[in-house]
């Protein structure tokens, strides 16, 4: 009896058509009485409705299995950008239907009115693609899909539910990753922001000797292989390789901040990942060190094919904690891990100047050794209030407030300049573009 009902009654659902037929049969009675002439075809439109009613139940409820669907999606999902997913559904009824899905996406996303409608002709199948754009790392649970048939009368329709329950994990942003490494490799990050840095001088790791081609710089002439050769030839240099760049990651309370639905965090952990495969592509070796109150995870500097597996896992696992960072246990973590001179790319935020005293002693010592880079945010949110003119007292004040934060800003660049930091102050949209766009420019002056 269960099984009865589950499978008809449960899984059949009434369609506008039935209720607008039974609604004209309510008023061909109702007209009856005042017009006897109608005689029987009230009955007769009624049983008619009736009889379509029940040829649909047949139609619909005489294959156990008319219709198939499953969830094509990746095995991870990539943080802060659209994933595409599908439905491939396939019809196995001998007529053509409409069908109606729902896929049970994660609630994280809080989308409740994600619904497909196709058509889909007798032995047909259609893939449904729709994009989802996660906005946390974790995992996302995903539930079954219900898929809704009704067959060319439309009185009715039957569900059909695919159990595809499935746990996916949100991963640091691995296709901006990708986007980037497509780009490095065909030399056109210039498409996407990052600029071609002129080079002053050259790097002095001696690659070859080879045959001078128009555009050479003559400054490079071999003059003692020429004069044995009997032809022109250069010196071919290279950019130094194997130059160790570490991403540091403040994961205190002061990275929690979100902006466009990210926190600073995620911002900075894509930016990381970014940077990280672009130095291993330019043959340096990229590390990860992240630090709160207490240090957290350590990857050494590598450049083999499994270092971004390692860094992607790491960083895969990170929260923003509620306390400051410690900034002398970082200063230890960094004096101990780093066994020669580095680029430290330190990932960071400064509300105001009182909190950059409090960790500009720490800076000063480990600038010492390598070469910092400090990487901290705009505020937009304030940024946008400073540019928006004033209409009353109100807004005079807010203004004032907003500029003052921004000016502050600008003071803490010059600051840390003062005690030759470098650093890149950027809004968090621009935060990976400008954050390789110095990592190349330092390249280029043979910075590290």
């Amino acid at each position: 009896m269960n099984s009865f009902l589950t499978r008809y009654y449960r899984n059949l659902f009434l369609n506008n058509r039935l209720f607008i037929g039974l609604g004209g049969a309510v008023v061909l009675f109702l007209l009856s009485f005042f017009f006897p002439w109608f005689g029987d075809l009230p009955a007769l439109f009624f049983f008619t409705v009736v009889l379509l009613f029940l040829t649909d139940v047949w139609l619909l409820y005489r294959m156990d299995k008319g219709i198939f669907a499953r969830r094509n999606a990746p095995e991870r999902l990539s943080n802060s950008d659209e994933n595409k997913l599908g439905i491939y559904v396939e019809n196995f009824y001998e007529f053509g239907i409409r069908a109606g899905v729902i896929d049970e996406i994660p609630f994280q996303f809080q989308k409740r009115d994600l619904w497909f409608e196709t058509d889909l002709k007798s032995r047909q199948h259609k893939i449904l693609e729709y994009l989802l754009k996660p906005q946390k790392r974790g995992e996302y649970e995903f539930g079954d899909i219900h898929v809704y048939v009704r067959s060319p009368l439309g009185l009715i329709s039957r569900r059909y539910t695919f159990e595809q329950e499935v746990t996916l994990p949100v991963y640091p942003s691995f296709l901006q990753m990708r986007k980037y490494e497509l780009m490095a490799v065909s030399n056109r990050l210039n498409e996407i922001g990052i600029k071609k840095i002129r080079r002053l001088g050259h790097s002095m790791e001696f690659e070859q000797v080879k045959n001078y081609v128009a555009g050479d710089d003559y400054r490079t002439i071999n003059w003692k292989a020429s004069a044995r050769r009997g032809e022109m030839m250069v010196n071919s240099y290279t950019d130094e390789k194997s130059q160790h760049v570490y991403c540091v990651i403040d994961k205190s309370r002061a990275m929690k901040m979100p902006f466009d639905g990210l926190s600073l965090l995620d911002y900075a952990i894509n930016a990381s990942l970014v940077l990280s495969n672009i130095a291993v592509l330019k043959e340096d070796k990229a590390g990860l060190i992240t630090a709160s109150e207490k240090t957290g995870a350590v990857v050494p500097a590598d450049r083999r094919p499994v270092q971004m597996q390692k860094i992607l896992e790491v960083l895969y696992k990170e929260k923003t904690r509620y306390l400051e960072i410690n900034m002398e246990a970082l200063y230890a973590t960094i004096r101990s891990t780093l066994k020669q001179r580095s680029l430290v790319v330190f990932f960071t935020n400064f509300e105001s100047m009182s909190a950059l005293q409090r960790q500009l002693p720490f800076l000063k010592r480990i600038a010492r050794f390598h070469l910092l880079l400090v990487v901290f945010f705009e505020n937009t949110e304030l940024k946008s209030l400073s540019e928006e003119p004033a209409k009353d007292v109100e807004g005079i004040y807010i203004k004032t407030i907003a500029e003052k934060f921004a000016y502050e800003k600008k003071q803490i660049v010059k600051e840390l300049a003062k005690y030759g930091i470098q650093s890149v102050l950027t809004s968090p949209q621009n935060l990976t573009v400008n954050t390789i766009n110095r990592y190349l420019e330092i390249k280029a002056r043979q910075g590290i």
